[in-house]
């Protein structure tokens, strides 16, 4: 036997909102991690270092760089920090593109706040 219900189907909620039902209400308030002032600084380097290799003709070395920083970025902005191991393959590009980072004083500050 077969009934003529609809039915609904939910897929990935995550970090959604959604109310079911007649009378439902959703609220949502997401509120962005609470950052230390060290990764702010850390932050508003890599920020910099990523305009100043917009102004270059990227190779291999200069793309991984920054798409490295684009995710230190996010993930800064997501949880407040980075990880270790993100920091750590951070300074080695940096160190791998140091013959064209060597023009630019952003390059320096990311690496500096780095080693902290």
């Amino acid at each position: 036997m077969t009934t003529n219900e609809p039915s609904v189907t939910i897929g990935d909620v995550s970090h959604s909102t959604f109310a079911i039902g007649s009378h439902a209400r959703a609220e949502s308030r997401h509120q962005a991690a609470e950052r230390d002032p060290a990764a702010g600084e850390l932050l508003a380097a890599v920020r910099e270092l990523r305009a100043d290799l917009a102004r270059i003709r990227a190779d291999e070395r200069i793309r991984a760089l920054d798409e490295e920083l684009a995710g230190a970025e996010e993930e800064i902005d997501r949880t407040g920090t980075t990880g270790r191991s993100r920091r750590q393959r951070l300074r080695e590009l940096l160190a791998d593109a140091q013959s064209v980072l060597s023009l630019f004083t952003s390059a320096g500050t990311v690496a500096e706040l780095l080693a902290r």
